[in-house]
């Protein structure tokens, strides 16, 4: 027999050594544990001995808990509470000493109801509301609420009837209807936690609000008015807010005129006080002189702007004054031939006195 050939076992080379069959020791060492259960099976104390085995096992799988990441595990020791677990992997002792019962925390439920209520004016008006909570306490939603749904429908309900009952129907198909959904939403939450069933409530939104079907025709004619109302409010604000700003600033202006001619007013007077006194005081110092320069400054202001005829040779040597840019012309030639203009009075006459008497 050739060395290379295999010989009893086909195992042996001609050194006598063992060749490598590819085993791994994990594979003996489940052979070695086949091999053992199968004695036991043999023995009398097998089915005890498979019990046990399978006790343990079962203690084993039991002793540990994986909470999702949206979950939360509530454990209980003996049907008591112990402790609630938060996402992730937990050892704990093992059944029936100790239970994990898990609750979708995250996860966003909602309940949605039509129903018709009855405002405080005394109509009827059908409301579809909607009501999205999540859990909050996995205790108190466990072993608070036995039908934790139906709880929350029931009590929505009653919130957004005690709104609803508590408002009128113009304010309810009105913008305000919005702050009434919110107070709904506190409302519904109050009550929870007077439960104290674990839930917060993260929203409430009323979809379809209109009045029974028998009175939607006279509702909606109520709501054109309305809009129609609201139109012709805005356009006037508008029409407000482009005038009034204009009427202040005319009245500033006109008040700023008036100002300005009152300061006018005052200082002109002002002033001819003061030239008055001032001409006094000359007349006091000066009778005469001050009196024939008075009558000649008057005489030069009437007199500048009409028309002149100078006639010191009677009627043979005659002087036409042109009449300064203008002033009015004379009517006719024959109404102004033969003026003569005045001359001023003697000093000291009688007549000069009776004129320019201050």
């Amino acid at each position: 027999m050739a060395w290379n050939e295999p010989g009893k076992n086909g195992q042996n080379d001609p050194w006598n050594r063992k060749r490598a069959t590819g085993k791994s020791p994990l594979d003996d060492l489940l052979n070695n544990a086949k091999n053992h259960l199968g004695k036991l099976g043999q023995g009398p104390g097998s089915i005890l001995m498979a019990v046990l085995v399978l006790l343990v096992v079962f203690l084993l799988l039991s002793s540990y808990t994986i909470v999702g990441a949206r979950e939360a595990g509530v454990v209980l020791r003996f049907g008591q509470y112990s402790r609630t677990l938060a996402p992730g992997f937990h050892l704990k002792l093992p059944q029936p000493i100790e239970s994990v019962s898990k609750v979708e925390a995250t996860r966003i439920r909602s309940v949605t109801d039509k129903v018709a209520m009855l405002t405080k004016d005394e109509n009827i008006i059908t409301i579809d509301f909607t009501v999205q909570y999540q859990v909050d306490d996995s205790r108190k939603y466990l072993f608070s609420l036995n039908d934790p749904d139906g709880t929350i429908g029931a009590a929505a309900e009653a919130a957004v009837r005690s709104v609803i009952g508590g408002s009128d129907m113009d304010q309810i198909l009105s913008a305000a209807g919005a702050s009434l959904v919110s107070e709904a939403q506190v409302t519904l939450q109050k009550t929870l936690d007077g439960y104290d069933s674990g839930l917060r409530v993260t929203e409430v939104s009323f979809q379809n609000v209109s009045p029974p079907n028998e009175v939607k025709d006279a509702f909606d004619d109520v709501n054109n008015a309305r809009e129609d109302k609201q139109s012709i409010e805005n356009a006037a604000l508008a029409y407000a807010s482009k005038v009034v700003p204009v009427a202040r600033g005319d009245a500033a202006r006109i008040a700023a005129e008036a100002s300005g001619y009152k300061a006018a007013r005052i200082a002109r007077a002002q002033g001819d006080t003061t030239s008055f006194g001032l001409i006094l005081a000359e007349y006091k110092a000066a009778p005469e002189v001050t009196r024939k320069r008075l009558w000649l400054e008057t005489m030069e202001q009437v007199m500048a702007d009409n028309p002149k005829v100078i006639d010191s040779s009677g009627g043979r040597n005659i002087i036409n004054l042109q009449t300064p840019q203008g002033a009015a012309a004379p009517e006719t030639a024959s109404a102004t031939v033969g003026a003569i203009v005045p001359t001023p009075a003697p000093a000291g006459s009688n007549a000069a006195d009776k004129g320019t008497q201050p």
